[in-house]
């Protein structure tokens, strides 16, 4: 079993983030970790934080906020 596990900035590299989003994510309880002499992230976990929140506004990840796409593509 070969897992692949990514620090706290190569998860914000994966996401287009800043690291300092990522340790939000994981201290809101959103973005789950391990620590092994520095925090982990599984790819799975990424994977499935990914899936969970997509279609959500995670700008505050204490409170993440359905996405209206109409609003956001300006569909009508």
């Amino acid at each position: 079993m070969t897992e692949m596990v990514y620090t706290v900035d190569e998860a914000a590299e994966i996401l287009r983030c800043g690291p300092n989003y990522v340790r939000k994510l994981i201290k809101s309880g959103k973005l789950k970790c391990m620590k092994l002499g520095h925090i982990k992230i599984r790819k799975s976990t990424l994977e499935e934080f990914l899936e969970s929140y997509e279609g959500y506004d995670m700008t505050n990840p204490s409170d993440p906020v359905l996405l209206n796409m109409t609003d956001i593509c300006n569909i009508q």
